[in-house]
């Protein structure tokens, strides 16, 4: 197992933790899109938040789908997951360049900008669930704390980190999520807080090699951890020729008429993963014969 989860409990089940080792399907989203340096650590800092995230949900069925719309130049993140840690998503401006921020990192904050942050979850019913709140930072662990808080009343502490190569490939990538209970005591959230805020950052933790396990033992360091789960980590995108085809049929035969009228092959792209599918005019009519 590389890449990874580890969901636990501590200090008596009055925290619910989440930690993560995500360098390998960061890097696999990197190759995808051919993403600048910035716009790897911004989407893989939410392509980590998911895939947490997701191993929230009930069913095997559920999605999760992580929305930032900003005013920033990368202009906007997509990332879905599910619950069995497979995660996936793409940059609205896959290819952004900014100069460091003022404490010499990757500017993610500027990338993205001002904006909002909206998480949905499908769950199979009628209307699936959707909260949204105003991003605050731009730095994707800060708007996911902001957003449990607010939309989800559920006090949290996000620490996501993606940290680069020279040669513009993916060192280290991973995140911790941490969640108060309801009957949590005033003195567990405060023995919390000292502890966050020795931590400098989630990339150094990363830098010194820790797997998800030592990461948790260190922020939640004087207290009991009990690790309930791991569940492996990876880049899917379940993309298809078939589903492709079932996309233009569902288009209908007035659109695939004036498409095959052109007489020439068309490529779809899938945006979440960037796999080409190419249809020519004798496929583009067998599937005209299909649609409505």
């Amino acid at each position: 197992m590389t890449d990874y989860i580890v969901r636990a409990t501590a200090a008596d089940a009055q925290i619910r933790a989440f930690c993560a080792t995500t360098r390998e399907t960061v890097e696999a989203a990197r190759a995808a899109h051919n993403t600048s340096p910035v716009v790897t650590a911004a989407l893989g800092r939410l392509l980590t938040a998911g895939a947490m995230m997701g191993t929230m949900l009930k069913s095997e069925t559920d999605l999760l789908t992580i929305q930032v719309k900003g005013d920033g130049p990368i202009k906007g993140l997509t990332v879905t997951a599910d619950a069995g840690g497979h995660v996936k998503g793409y940059a609205q401006e896959p290819c952004v360049i900014l100069p460091a921020n003022a404490a010499g990192k990757l500017d993610v904050g500027g990338a993205v900008g001002h904006g909002t942050l909206r998480v949905i979850r499908d769950m199979g019913l009628r209307e699936p669930y959707v909260g949204q709140t105003d991003l605050q930072t731009g730095e994707i662990g800060d708007d996911l704390t902001w957003y449990f808080a607010t939309s989800e009343q559920v006090p949290s502490s996000v620490g996501l980190g993606v940290l680069m190569e020279k040669t513009n490939t993916v060192r280290r990538a991973g995140g911790f999520l941490l969640q108060m209970m309801p009957f949590a005591q005033e003195e567990t959230v405060a023995h919390l807080e000292r502890n966050l805020a020795g931590i400098s950052s989630v990339t150094a933790l990363l830098d010194r090699g820790l797997t998800p396990e030592q990461m948790l033992a260190h922020i939640l360091d004087g207290f009991s951890v009990e690790i309930t789960d791991r569940i492996p980590c990876s880049f899917f995108c379940g993309c298809s020729r078939q589903r492709v085809e079932g996309a233009l049929i569902s288009i209908g035969k007035k659109e695939l008429d004036e498409i095959i009228r052109d007489k020439k092959p068309i490529e779809v792209n899938c945006q979440f993963c960037g796999r080409s599918y190419t249809f020519d005019t004798d496929e583009l009519k067998r599937l005209r014969e299909k649609a409505r």
